[in-house]
């Protein structure tokens, strides 16, 4: 039998970008699949678990399409080739398999350019699709600053060098608990300063740079990245405002949602935090800067042109997290309606403080699972 050629991550990331149509046969366990999947729009996709879809291929197969090519999908790339080799003798042609698994596309990440800035300069948004986490790239004269890179830190060496650039700045926005931050490891394997809040209420051992509402940060000749302290989400988080065109918030605002106050146990006590933010000092800023969130929470909050990006103006119209008429009600609002909490975010918190160093695959572990950032 001919070898299968698998589908990467990349390729599916562009199609779902593209919005072609995708149709998915995930073999995992449905908890598995009920929990995270492969999402977009133009996507379809059905679990059938492995043993099911060997106990009855038969079946299974008359509910698979005969007009677009099926990608079989499993935790890590492997029984996923079993499964494509059982419905290639039960006569299924137009198959392959998602290579590294559901494992592998939580990794992927696919840069999209957000714009070239008015006074010179690019953003780019890298788009961590599996897990609705963003990052950010921003280049002037050779020069590059990083925002929120996730632990897959090569392919923003990679990036800056593909463009001439060398990083000089790394920032976090706060202290994540959904994923580990690739900051502090992306600033030292560039040699460049790492910036964190702060304000943050744990004790870091990390070594850093202090962000505070008063720091400034050049890159190039022409671009200045501007803190913004916006504490809710944590003591901490800060948001960046880059040449007055674009507000960086992190986890605190995002398009349809905003950022939980819980991931420390103290939602009661940063809700307040939280309202202040969105009610107080956001609304001071300039209503005309785009927003650039910290993640992304269902397909759709992507553009057509492949970016995560709203007017702040058209925010404060079209988020029902934004139209709330008192701090009470906002605080019974997110304190009654909080999802369940990421996976393994305590631990993931000690990791991003510099209190644990787990090996790869304990935080390739750690990951695993949807983002659950917002309420």
């Amino acid at each position: 039998m001919a070898e299968v050629k698998p589908l990467t991550t990349k390729r599916l990331a562009q199609k779902i970008l593209n919005g072609e149509k995708v149709f998915i046969l995930d073999i995992r366990k449905e908890e598995d699949y009920s929990d995270w999947k492969i999402e977009g729009e133009n996507v379809k996709s059905i679990n059938v678990p492995f043993k099911q879809l060997k106990d009855e291929v038969e079946d299974i197969k008359e509910k698979l399409p005969h007009d677009q090519t099926i990608y079989v999908v499993c935790a890590r790339g492997i029984s996923s080739q079993d499964g494509v080799e059982t419905l290639k003798k039960a006569g299924v042609e137009n198959i392959t398999y998602l290579e590294g698994g559901m494992t592998a596309w939580s990794e992927h990440l696919e840069p999209v350019k957000v714009a070239n800035l008015s006074d010179g300069g690019e953003i780019y948004q890298f788009l961590r699709i599996g897990k609705g986490c963003l990052s950010y790239m921003i280049i002037n004269n050779g020069e590059a600053a990083v925002v929120d890179p996730v632990r897959m830190t090569d392919i923003y060496k990679r990036f800056a060098e593909d463009k001439q650039a060398s990083i000089h700045s790394v920032l976090d926005t706060h202290l994540h608990a959904d994923h580990i931050s690739g900051g502090k490891t992306l600033a030292d394997k560039v040699s460049a300063d790492y910036y964190f809040p702060e304000n943050e209420e744990e004790n870091i051992d990390l070594t850093y740079k202090a962000t505070t509402s008063n720091t400034k940060i050049e890159v190039g000749k022409s671009v200045t990245i501007s803190a913004f302290h916006s504490p809710g989400h944590t003591p901490g988080s800060t948001s960046f405002i880059i040449n007055n065109q674009y507000l960086l918030t992190g986890d605190t605002l995002f398009i349809d949602s905003i950022g939980r106050p819980d991931l420390a146990g103290k939602a009661d006590e940063w809700v307040k935090d939280l309202y202040e933010t969105l009610y107080a000092r956001y609304p001071e800023l300039s209503q005309d800067l785009i927003v650039l969130p910290g993640h992304f929470g269902d397909m759709k909050e992507i553009n057509k042109d492949g970016t995560v990006q709203a007017d702040l103006n058209n925010l404060y119209r079209q988020n029902d997290r934004l139209q709330v008429e008192n701090e009470d009600e906002f605080q019974n609002l997110v304190t009654d309606q909080l999802p369940p909490q990421p996976n393994s975010h305590e631990k993931i918190r000690e990791v991003n403080m510099g209190k644990r160093n787990p090996d790869d695959d304990a935080r390739q572990e750690m990951e695993i699972g949807p983002n659950r950032c917002a309420v």
